[in-house]
């Protein structure tokens, strides 16, 4: 997959238009089916994006993804799609909806065809929505499909409903929404070490500051290493009350099966399968060792 950050001409595109964050699996619907029209007109298919998330942009608020972008744009890429048009929000926000669809769909991709969410809107005060798209279907020689409002067990599939269910600690739900689970990742940096005194060595990263923070507590996980194995382990996200003064929050996971290389400096994934309880104070580090104890019992 191209990624291309500016508006180029490529014409005769199957579009998927949307911001696609987490790609979440009605995303990955909507992306399949306009990569499936593409295959069937011989032609090629591209993911219309932005850089800025429009919302947090116009609010002037710093953006909590649910995945980085570039990890985003991985998972867009496995579903077979052609190119990757991010544009800069601030090139296209003053656009009508019409102004869009014709100076910049049409005149740069000449889409054979447009596949959105049902709820997708764009241009000058989001007057551009599927009626729009669907109304000049026929003027501009394109092909428009809005996919229906998606559900899981009785909830609307969404970036947005994500969110709440990972704020919330409900991890499980949220991971079912994504058709994986939620990870995040980083470079394994030294902590205080005091895990390793107490027979539980843990591998740090520092929890990005760009994706949805999870509540402080305990999770069972994988861990991806930077060789490609995946092992089981169990995270602590917080500020770890027992030892730390600094109270400062880290994400360290002790990774089970008697593991205990050097990996510092290495890049490392955290996959959240579950929450197991929330982070709390204990009276002394021995009962803080039988609660881990317990915790990894209960994986």
């Amino acid at each position: 997959m191209q990624i291309i950050k500016e508006i180029t001409y490529i014409p005769n595109l199957s579009l998927a238009l949307g911001f696609f964050d987490g790609v979440h699996i009605a995303h990955q619907k909507l992306i399949e089916n306009a990569v499936n029209y593409a295959k069937k007109n011989n032609i090629k298919s591209a993911v219309i994006t932005l850089k800025q998330q429009p919302y947090c942009y116009l609010n002037h608020i710093a953006p909590k993804y649910i995945s980085s972008r570039a990890y985003s744009f991985n998972l867009i890429e496995h579903l077979g799609v052609d190119y990757l048009f991010e544009l800069d929000f601030d090139v296209v926000s003053g656009m009508s909806s019409f102004e869009y669809l014709k100076n910049v769909l049409v005149k740069n991709f000449s889409p054979v065809g447009i596949f959105t969410g049902f709820n997708h809107h764009f241009g000058h005060n989001r007057a551009g929505n599927c009626e729009f798209l669907e109304k000049y279907q026929s003027e501009f020689n394109y092909h428009f499909e809005a996919l229906p409002s998606q559900t899981l067990n009785g909830n609307l599939i969404s970036s947005s409903a994500i969110r709440k269910f990972l704020e919330s600690g409900q991890i499980e739900d949220a991971n079912l929404m994504l058709g994986r689970e939620f990870c995040v990742d980083g470079t394994v940096v030294e902590g205080n070490k005091i895990g390793r005194t107490i027979s539980y060595p843990t591998a740090n990263i520092n929890y990005p500051d760009n994706i949805v923070e999870i509540p402080n507590g305990v999770y069972g996980v994988n861990v991806e290493l930077s060789d490609g194995r995946v092992l089981k382990g169990i995270a602590n996200f917080g500020t770890k009350p027992t030892v730390n003064a600094a109270m400062q929050k880290t994400l360290e996971t002790h990774i089970l099966d008697g593991f205990d290389e050097d990996i510092y400096g290495q890049k490392i994934k955290i996959n959240f399968l579950k929450f197991i309880r929330r982070e709390q104070k204990f009276k002394n580090i021995e009962k803080l060792k039988e609660q881990i104890k317990s915790d990894i019992n209960s994986l």
